[in-house]
């Protein structure tokens, strides 16, 4: 499992690499994926998103996460044999201003919103949805419960050293 960590931002949000690198073995545990995948994330600011989201998806506005699975076509936790070399699963974008306005909003700590999107965006890259209710019935109590489970083996991890 390899993270490929891209902070454009303020060097401050540089510590969350560890945490999505955490977040990620913590999935992939959870989810029983034994792949070595490799997943690109970026922090963005406003005008990068409103142009990735404008450009790719055909959408003129600003949003919090964009996803780009490079695997589009497997169905969640399809097998791919090779555990040596690295796949790329795709690339995540998380545009920080926007995700620190939506936890000002929602009542979220910026640091639940930020890990909250890597969590729901890496969800995307593994082939989950939630367009219909009944993938979103999947998708949104999944991530939840992946969430928790990082932010208690965290504690005990950085309450050990």
């Amino acid at each position: 499992m390899e993270l490929d960590f891209d902070n454009r931002l303020d060097p401050q949000y540089d510590g969350l690499e560890e945490r999505y690198a955490h977040i990620m073995a913590t999935a992939f545990a959870y989810l029983k994926i034994r792949q070595n995948y490799e997943v690109d994330v970026s922090l963005v600011d406003d005008e990068t998103i409103h142009e990735i989201n404008r450009d790719y998806r055909k959408v003129d506005r600003i949003t919090d996460v964009i996803s780009f699975a490079f695997n589009d076509d497997k169905a969640p936790n399809d097998q791919i044999n090779d555990l040596k070399v690295p796949k790329m699963l795709g690339e995540i974008f998380i545009c920080v201003p926007q995700a620190l306005r939506q936890a000002k909003e929602i009542g979220n700590s910026d640091m639940r919103e930020l890990r909250f999107l890597f969590t729901h965006g890496l969800l995307h890259l593994l082939g989950y949805d939630h367009m219909k209710k009944e993938d979103e019935e999947i998708m949104f109590p999944l991530q939840e419960s992946i969430l928790e489970k990082e932010k208690s083996t965290w504690k005990k991890k950085n309450s050990s050293n």
